[in-house]
């Protein structure tokens, strides 16, 4: 074993195969990972090594290597120090290192192979991918199997196999122009836990692009840019962790857990029984306020507050607070008023001026409200039977574990419109998948209707504008986790139509909203953002072509800090 600052010892004459093995912090699994490389059969020590690249390990991965090279001592292993800049970054190091020392040896169909520090590769691992590089193969992509599978929850590995069998269905192609058989495809997969180049294959594609992570999904497309046939036989099998939490921000623990979370905390409003709903309330002691901003919306309250009096006269909601623009009567037709409380938005919190919109409004009902889980419902939709509320409401009520709920609709009823819902589809879906894929099983992420404990939303800033139909779901999750996240599926709300404009307006502010948080307080000078202008339908309006919105962007504190 030899430390990664000194020059490693010359390969063995007999070398075939350079196997590389990223890890960073993997002293658990570091050890039964090496032993099945230590125990390969039909392949001789002397034909292969291995080259560990310890990412900058902050725990004892490193010692428990040096157990399994004095185990066995005929291995060759080598260890070199990563970067710390992730799997990719640590991965290219170490394939690198294996492409000079099979080139050196005038070895240019030799093996650059590699898996990860949690994957156990098969006895026959090295030996059925020397057979295939003999019979032509260049690049070859090894069959994955999780280990302890049966710990996932239901339905995720169904979810992974139906996944797997679109993908192999599209790497299914006719045998070339010429009649030829393409590459043996037997599976879909080509990941970093089981793959290998030639190294002269890698050295002509320009090797590995170094990336923190989906550096496999990245090589395969280069091979498949290239033309380079990928080999994916069934024979060269490895079981791989099916932990939830990787190392990796994407990869296939994020993948997992994203399919865990959406099996576990999606729920459907109709899951719920009022009376049970009731006797988990008051065995918990918990109280309930429903905030309903109707800023622009106001015309559908009194339809929605009859619809919610039978669950007030219930006990299962406490208080219903209605925020208002203006003062009036707002009672017409209540089912109840008891426990209605009518308040004109810019009357709360006054000190902090006009009411900018729409998280404005909601900063402001959440001072007012008394409950410790707050229910936020769109005036706009009524709801029959209060299913809307019992849906929100259950989850929170039925596991103390949750903290946030977001409601999704199926689909809009009526024809289709312009309106929020192509914000989900056309820039929150695309923001989550970039900067948070691990929210990325959230079907309506701007949807306006949502429950929340007092203590998490007390905690978070609310930008004023609409930003915060994002924002809120973000913070959350950085606050107390995603698994601490559900959503309920809710019935239809009627499709509203909303002037391009406005939703432009909407747009600006979820962006800056979304990027303050990616990017946090570095280089906010050079990012501040200004007005948002827009071209007008033709010049002859304006002798300018354009027009300006002040959008509301600023942000109110946390109200647990003031």
């Amino acid at each position: 074993m030899s430390a990664g600052h000194v020059a490693l010892p010359p390969p063995h004459p007999a070398l075939k195969v350079c196997v590389v093995v990223p890890a960073r912090n993997e002293e658990a699994l570091i050890g039964s990972c090496l032993r099945s490389l230590a125990e390969q059969e039909d392949i001789s020590f002397a034909e292969f090594e291995v080259l560990l690249v310890l990412d900058r390990c902050t725990d004892a991965t490193g010692e428990r290597a040096l157990e399994v090279a004095t185990e066995y001592p005929d291995l060759c292993l080598y260890t070199l120090e990563g970067p710390g800049r992730g799997a990719g970054h640590a991965r290219r190091l170490g394939m690198e290192e294996a492409r000079g020392r099979l080139m050196s040896l005038d070895r240019p169909d030799g093996l650059i192979a590699s898996t990860d520090a949690d994957t156990v590769v098969a006895s026959n691992w090295l030996s059925m991918q020397l057979e295939a590089a003999a019979r032509g193969a260049k690049a070859i992509g090894g069959h994955i199997e999780l280990r302890d599978e049966a710990n996932l929850p239901r339905g995720v590995s169904s979810w992974r196999d139906e996944q797997g069998r679109l993908r192999q269905d599209a790497l299914l192609s006719p045998p070339g122009p010429n009649g030829e058989s393409r590459a043996r495809t037997e599976h879909w997969r080509f990941s970093g836990a089981s793959l290998a180049l030639t190294a002269v294959t890698y050295q002509e594609i320009g090797g590995l692009e170094p990336r923190a992570a989906l550096e496999d999904e990245h090589l395969e497309r280069t091979l498949e840019s290239r033309g380079v046939p990928i080999e994916r036989p069934l024979a060269v099998k490895v079981a791989t962790s099916a932990r939830l939490v990787g190392r990796a921000k994407r990869g296939l623990a994020r993948d997992l857990a994203l399919a865990s979370w959406v099996r576990n905390n999606t729920y459907d409003a109709y899951d719920f029984d009022p009376d049970e709903l009731l006797e988990l309330k008051l065995s918990s002691g918990t109280s309930v306020s429903a905030v309903i901003p109707t800023r622009g919306k106001g015309r559908g309250t009194p339809a929605l507050l009859n619809t919610l009096g039978p669950l007030a006269e219930a006990s299962i909601i406490d208080e219903m607070i209605v925020l208002r623009t203006e003062e009036g009567n707002d009672s017409t037709n209540l089912f109840t008023e008891a426990h209605v409380k009518f308040y004109r938005d810019a009357d709360l919190m006054p000190e902090f001026g006009p009411v900018r919109g729409y998280g404005d409004a909601l900063w402001r009902g959440l001072s007012a409200a008394r409950g410790e889980v707050l229910l936020f419902l769109d005036p706009s939709v009524t709801d029959p039977g209060g299913r809307r509320a019992l849906g929100l409401l259950g989850p929170l009520l039925s596991r103390q574990d949750l903290r946030f709920v977001k409601g999704f609709s199926t689909a809009p009823t009526g024809e289709p419109a312009t309106g929020t819902r192509d914000l989900d589809e056309l820039l929150a879906r695309p923001l989550i998948n970039v900067y948070h894929p691990e929210l990325a099983g959230f079907t309506e992420p701007l949807s306006p209707e949502f429950a929340a404990r007092r203590a998490l939303l007390s905690s978070l800033p609310f930008p004023a504008g609409y930003g915060a139909a994002l924002s809120l779901l973000l913070d959350a999750a950085e606050a107390v986790g995603v698994p601490a996240l559900a959503q309920t599926q809710l019935d239809p709300r009627p499709a509203t139509a909303v002037p391009l404009p406005d939703l432009s307006e909407a747009a600006y502010a979820i962006l800056v909203a979304a990027t303050a948080r990616a990017y946090g307080d570095e280089d906010l000078d050079e990012r501040a953002p200004g007005p948002l202008f827009l071209p007008l339908p033709t010049r002859a309006a304006s002798t300018t072509g354009f027009t300006q919105r002040r959008v509301a962007i600023e942000e109110r504190p946390p109200l647990g800090s003031l």
